[in-house]
């Protein structure tokens, strides 16, 4: 561990601050693993025993020196997908696959690739699941009755809609003190959990006032144990893996991203620098492991690691005591547990849900009305009424195209002359006409990336520019930054069209990237070695001599002696 940096220098001050802010954070975690693990569709013990053991091994493994694990609102959609499909024992063999492909990704250092996923994709996604995460407690907060679940957002808000008659005071008046409680203390208590107060205080008046007219986790779920469950492999088949392959990817993929976004976000609060690799093998551990003591997918919390650091905290160790303070309040507490109503977790999601919105982000790109907002807006609009892998699948494609569509659009490819204007024999395109222009030497401008996206746009525009058929062809592309292998096919294209017709291609001002594919493909080798030069000036001088240019002088369109200052020497920086 001394090797990853993250214990360089510890000292006893440091534990008793790690001490301090891991039991902080504890009892933040409490309340929401449970209320995570019921989101989710299964029993809230679950979301303590995530807390736990991945808690504990993120903390031991991972690449963060601030990041506390557990599970997250990220997770609730899927999970709950998950439960509905296939049912929990299958989510836990999703959830081991899920860690497996994180330790691969970890292994062959693919954490970078997390930041090319482009933020309208992410945000629309998180906006997407708050939704669903704040709807989904509504039926909690009401106290319905006779509610049932469905794995579909607009069937769900049906539900509800059904079922407005079987509202609860009891449970109402319960979940409006929590959430009261929930927005106040913060302000008031600024250190002290706003969710602990709110649970505290709204369960006791609902056991003093309304007992046995609000639902409760134990009336609802069963008794919480005190205890640990045993180790248990669950049975796997090849017949159970192949369907659970996708739920699988898409937890890992998403437990990736949520976990570095996390590290980020610490690193920022900190200064420190974690290591993305290490962390996604950290996480992948942590769920291959948690599933084997029943505990669902987890992930790293950002809301938790905050609070972590804002409290003191000096080192992984927080995290551990985090996950050791929660196993000692579930072996001594647990009976207290089962009598938390439901109406009074139903506020402490929907706070997580409105803070993990990005409500300010979504707006903000909305109002640039760019292709970035249609990005965001079908990923959310995905997210909320199909799946989030449909989403982000849909948000990803659409943005790369619209992406390659800019992209493409961005190249232009123009002929120019020297301008008489310049006094650097500068060249530009406006001031060539039809009176003034040479058909024997013809020079164009090509700036942006030729790749895939542009090749039609470049073949058709070069022809446009060709219509004379000029014996020399000089292609300025000391702004074409990239050429990718289709970039190249077309350009191949038009210079065996220029040779077949009897002209030759110079080419000046190449860049290395593009240089490099015309070495790999053989272009080079067809366009002449010698046909290379670093500034246009250069390129001129060797047509107007191939071309003996006195014999130019006569040309009924221009005389193009004029463009003789090209290969004076104070030209010869002009690419």
């Amino acid at each position: 561990m001394k090797r990853s940096g993250r214990f360089d220098g510890y000292s006893a001050n440091d534990f008793r601050q790690d001490l301090i802010s891991g039991s902080i954070v504890g009892v933040i975690a409490i309340p929401l693993g449970m209320a995570f693990a019921i989101a989710a569709g299964v029993k809230p013990q679950y979301g303590i025993y995530t807390t736990v053991i991945a808690g504990f091994l993120i903390s031991l493994l991972g690449g963060s020196k601030f990041q506390i694990g557990g599970p997250t609102g990220a997770f609730v959609p899927i999970l709950f997908a998950i439960v509905m499909q296939y049912g929990y024992e299958n989510l836990l063999i999703a959830g081991g696959l899920a860690g497996i492909i994180l330790v691969l990704m970890g292994v062959f250092k693919l954490g970078a690739l997390i930041q090319f996923i482009p933020r309208p994709v992410t945000i629309g996604f998180t906006a997407g699941i708050a939704v669903i995460i704040f709807t989904g407690q509504i039926a909690s907060f009401l106290g319905l009755s006779g509610i049932r679940k469905h794995e579909d957002f607009i069937s769900n808000m049906k539900e509800i809609g059904l079922h407005l008659s079987t509202v609860n005071p009891y449970s109402v008046i319960t979940a409006v003190v929590c959430l009261a409680l929930l927005l106040v203390t913060p302000k008031l208590l600024p250190k002290v959990p706003g969710s602990l107060v709110g649970l505290l205080v709204s369960s006791v008046l609902s056991v003093a006032l309304f007992e046995g007219r609000v639902d409760t986790i134990g009336s609802t779920y069963g008794a919480i144990p005190g205890t640990l469950p045993q180790f248990h492999v669950p049975e796997v088949t090849l017949e159970k893996i192949i369907p659970l392959l996708g739920p699988a990817c898409v937890i890992a993929a998403l437990g990736g991203i949520e976990s570095l976004l996390s590290a980020v976000v610490a690193d920022g609060m900190t200064g420190s620098r974690h290591h993305s690799n290490r962390e996604l093998i950290g996480q992948g551990i942590a769920n291959i492991v948690t599933p084997l003591f029943g505990g669902i997918p987890a992930t790293g919390a950002i809301a938790r690691t905050a609070a972590n650091i804002k409290n003191g905290a000096a080192s992984p160790v927080s995290g551990m005591v985090h996950s050791v303070f929660v196993l000692l309040v579930l072996i001594m507490l647990a009976p207290l547990a089962s009598a938390i109503p439901l109406a009074s977790m139903a506020p402490i999601l929907m706070i997580v849900a409105w803070n993990m919105s990005e409500r300010r982000q979504f707006i903000h790109i909305v109002k640039t009305r760019t292709a970035d907002s249609v990005v965001l807006i079908i990923t959310f609009l995905l997210t909320v009424l199909t799946d989030l892998t449909t989403a982000v699948l849909a948000g990803l494609i659409l943005a790369v195209v619209l992406f390659v569509r800019r992209m493409s659009g961005m190249l232009t490819v123009a002929k120019v002359l020297p301008d008489p204007a310049s006094h650097r024999g500068k060249v530009a395109s406006h001031i060539v006409n039809e009176s003034h222009d040479c058909p024997q030497i013809a020079i164009i401008s090509v700036e942006g990336a030729l790749f895939f996206g542009a090749g039609t746009l470049f073949e058709k525009s070069i022809s446009g520019t060709l219509d004379e058929r000029p014996k020399t062809v000089i292609l300025r592309l000391g702004k074409v930054l990239f050429m990718d292998t289709t970039g190249e096919s077309y350009l191949a294209g038009v210079v065996r069209d220029i040779i077949r017709q009897g002209g030759v291609v110079l080419i000046s001002g190449l860049q290395p990237q593009p240089r490099d594919v015309l070495k790999r493909t053989g272009l080079d080798e067809l366009i002449g070695k010698e046909h290379f030069f670093t500034h246009t000036g250069d390129a001129i001088d060797y047509a107007l001599t191939r071309l003996e240019h006195q014999k130019c002088l006569g040309c009924r369109h221009f005389a193009f002696r004029e463009c003789a200052a090209l290969s004076q020497p104070d030209t010869a920086n002009e690419r």
